[in-house]
C-alpha cells in the first residue's frame, strides 16, 4: 500500500491549521503543520511533502520569502506551493504567484471545495 499523500501546512493561526488538517485528513491526506516559516522550512527539508499550503502573513519570515527559499532549494523546488491566505485585495493573487506560488486559495476556505482544489493542484483532477 502506497504512503498517503503528505501536505505541509504553514499557518500561524492554530484554529485555521486545525480546520484544514481535519478536512484533509478526512480525505486520507497526511498533514504536517508548522506555525511559522522557519519551522515550515525545517519540516519541508525533513519530509519533502507532496504539496505545501502557505499562509502569507507569518511571523519571522513571511510566506513570500518562505516560498522563494523553498523554490531555490534543489530538493524542494519541484513541490507545488499553494498560497492559502486572507490577502484578497487586488494584486494579492498575482503577488503570490510572482513570489513562486503555484496556486492561490483565499480564506475563508470552503471545506467542501478544499479537497477538490488540493486534487487539482496535485494534478489529479480538473476544477469544475
Amino acid at each position: 500500500m502506497p504512503a498517503p499523500t503528505s501536505i505541509l501546512y504553514v499557518e500561524d493561526n492554530v484554529d485555521n491549521r486545525l480546520l484544514v488538517t481535519r478536512v484533509l485528513e478526512a480525505e486520507g491526506y497526511q498533514v504536517l503543520g508548522a506555525s511559522d516559516g522557519l519551522d515550515g522550512l525545517a519540516l519541508a527539508e525533513a519530509h519533502e511533502p507532496d504539496l505545501i499550503l502557505m499562509d502569507i502573513n507569518l511571523p519571522e519570515i513571511d510566506g513570500y520569502s518562505m516560498t522563494a527559499r523553498l523554490k531555490s532549494h534543489p530538493h524542494l523546488a519541484h513541490i507545488p506551493i499553494i498560497a492559502l491566505t486572507a490577502n484578497v485585495m487586488k494584486g494579492d493573487r498575482e503577488r503570490s504567484l510572482a513570489a513562486g506560488c503555484d496556486g492561490y486559495i483565499q480564506k475563508p476556505i470552503d471545506v467542501d471545495q478544499l479537497p477538490r482544489q488540493i486534487e487539482y493542484f496535485l494534478g489529479r483532477r480538473t476544477l469544475n
